[in-house]
């Protein structure tokens, strides 16, 4: 029933208010929630019993066991290698519902990763201060309370559930789609690697610990993330993101632009500070004729001759490979004393402890690819269901 407001009197016109307020913030997913048809929510906080993610709206018939999502927890989970943090983590995930005799069911798969290094008492300073740069005090403005044990929800621990179900739609992409999706160091400080999107392969990836595909450039890399270590210092740096074999057709306008959702996914990662496609920033450089992509005929499908659009015109993929880049601030935890406020509100200063990394990037890498196969599998099932026979 419409009622005009003119016709309510101001204590029932804050009633209403109020009560539309509250149905607004119950009607979606107040942020822990991500994608359309295919959704995720990821739940848990750093220190506490664990963490994971339901996913809702993964095909059924889907061959999926802990061994296809394993292996991509581990690129993810600290104490990998001697550049991050040295947190012990197992990080073996349990498949808890959504499957039956090695196949997805179509109802919700519910998973999670325990807990088993939390050391929370690192933190105990952390719980009257707050750190410079972390979300320590925007959360206390907020909610008015926070779990200062290791950041909670703010941690990079949170990300353990999107990288599960970036595992699950890696694998509907590839078996259902023939998508192919990786990403690479690009950056660490000024090092930049000589790398081809177009060529590079998982195992270049992976051929060294800090996940860059240029090995010359990659040593250089180690030697950095190592000296800054010793300094109690961090540094940030570039991953780059490919998505091979995308359909043309794939993007929701004008909202929902494929590049829209890639940005908005990268950007909602922990430590995340900017986000270019194709061209990016540098397109302010160049003219419009010097920028278009030409198309051509090839093969008897339509192509671009160069891909500065980066495989997306107008929101919609084109059928060229997706490349796009994501800045990685350096970590805001440094083992040097800074000044800060304390939860009184007076001026002090707070020294880094605990375990952390001299730079995320290397560990960024899965993240960046969990979130792609999000997004893409996400749009290749609302493009399937809206476009289905056309």
């Amino acid at each position: 029933m419409y009622v005009s407001s003119g016709e309510l009197s101001m204590e029932k016109r804050e009633d209403v208010m109020f009560d539309l307020a509250a149905r607004l913030s119950h009607s979606d997913d107040m942020g822990n929630t991500f994608g359309h048809l295919f959704r995720i929510t990821t739940w848990g906080e750093s220190h506490g019993g664990g963490v994971g993610v339901v996913i809702d709206g993964c095909p059924p018939r889907l061959a999926l066991s802990e061994a296809d999502i394993q292996p991509d927890l581990d690129r993810r989970r600290p104490g990998q290698s001697r550049i991050v943090t040295p947190r012990k983590e197992s990080d073996s995930v349990q498949i808890l519902s959504g499957t039956f005799e090695g196949k997805t069911l179509g109802t919700p798969i519910s998973m999670w990763v325990t807990n088993e290094d939390a050391r929370p008492e690192a933190y105990g300073e952390m719980a009257t201060k707050f750190r410079p740069s972390h979300a320590d005090y925007t959360y206390q403005a907020k909610y008015g309370i926070r779990n200062w044990q290791g950041g909670g929800r703010t941690s990079a621990r949170e990300t353990v559930g999107r990288v599960a179900a970036g595992a699950v739609a890696k694998k509907v992409l590839r078996e259902q789609f023939g998508v192919e999706l990786l990403a690479y160091v690009k950056q660490v400080h000024r090092l930049v690697a000589n790398a081809d999107p177009e060529r590079v392969t998982a195992a270049d990836v992976e051929s060294n610990i800090v996940r860059c595909p240029d090995s010359v450039v990659a040593e250089e890399m180690i030697r950095l993330i190592e000296k800054t270590r010793q300094e109690g210092n961090t540094v940030g740096g570039i991953v780059e993101g490919v998505a091979r074999g995308v359909p043309p057709g794939w993007g929701e306008p004008v909202f929902d632009r494929l590049e829209a959702d890639l940005a908005k996914a990268m950007l909602s990662l922990p430590a995340t500070k900017g986000f270019e496609i194709g061209s990016g920033f540098g397109c302010v450089l160049m003219t419009g004729r010097e920028h278009n992509d030409p198309f051509r005929m090839r093969d008897g499908r339509v192509r671009t001759v160069t891909n500065r659009s980066g495989g997306v015109q107008g929101g919609i993929s084109n059928g060229e490979m997706i490349y796009f880049r994501v800045a990685f601030k350096p970590v805001a935890t440094v083992m040097h004393e800074q000044d800060t406020v304390d939860v009184h509100y007076q001026n002090t200063t707070l020294k880094g402890r605990g375990r952390h990394d001299a730079c995320v990037l290397p560990r960024a890498v899965p993240l960046v690819e969990a979130m792609t196969a999000l997004v893409l599998v996400d749009h290749a099932l609302r493009h399937r269901a809206q476009c289905a026979g056309s």
